[in-house]
């Protein structure tokens, strides 16, 4: 589903990613975790589209089967909108328009009519047991409500590729909980492939595959490594 080659990331004089490598297969949920600073949402942005790697002639990137490099600005945007989901620490929904409508969003920007939106929103909603809170704004909801809402959104599109940055970090622990044991309830119900960064060893341990990032590579000690000294591993 995901095959990355040689990222290197540079701001300024920084090196912040020196080389990384790494595969996930469809249908896996990979855990990257790691101290403030290695490199995970650099990373995890990055493998998301939302950042582009520094140029490098051994730089690659596959999502899915396509080439995301050689992408054009509007291309790269459509590929993100109908091929990719993102859940935030923050759940970052539009604080004037209600559940169901903050839901909608991405399916409206890939050209789906109201009616067919708001079905597959409606859909979500239920899945995700908030059928009776469609028509609250995010303001009138918990902090456990908003996230599930913000994974409603993210799936809308049945994206392949679902990347999540400390999804859990602002709930409490019960709904930390329950917005782990979805991802895996998702991931067997409808196959999408889920990378986490996350500092919650709870969540870390109960992925396919935990990779530890130190100082801009997977450690090599983490038993789960793939990195610029190891050009031909596969995790």
């Amino acid at each position: 589903m995901i095959q990355a080659k040689g990222i290197h990331k540079y701001f300024d004089q920084l090196h912040v990613l020196k080389g990384v490598n790494i595969s996930i297969k469809q249908g896996e949920i990979i855990a990257i975790v790691g101290a403030s600073g290695a490199g995970k949402t650099t990373l995890l942005q990055i493998l998301g589209t939302l950042e582009k790697p520094s140029n490098d002639n051994g730089t690659e990137l596959t999502i899915d089967g396509e080439n995301v490099l050689n992408m054009n600005d509007k291309q790269l945007s459509k590929f993100r909108n109908l091929k990719l989901g993102f859940i935030f620490q923050f759940h970052q929904l539009l604080p004037e328009f209600t559940a169901l409508e903050n839901v909608c969003i991405p399916a409206f920007i890939a050209g789906k009519t109201k009616l067919e939106a708001e079905e597959e929103a409606i859909k979500l909603l239920n899945y995700l047991g908030l059928s009776h809170r469609m028509d609250h704004k995010p303001g009138e909801l918990s902090g456990g409500e908003q996230q599930r809402v913000a994974v409603a959104r993210a799936l809308i599109n049945k994206p392949a590729v679902i990347f999540a940055d400390e999804p859990s970090g602002n709930l409490d622990t019960t709904s930390a909980e329950n917005l782990h044991e979805l991802f895996f309830k998702l991931r067997d119900e409808f196959g999408q492939t889920f990378v986490i960064v996350t500092h919650n060893e709870t969540l870390a341990n109960m992925a396919d595959r935990k990779l530890v990032m130190k100082d801009g590579l997977f450690d090599q000690n983490s038993g789960w490594i793939d990195n610029a000294s190891l050009p031909n591993a596969t995790v």
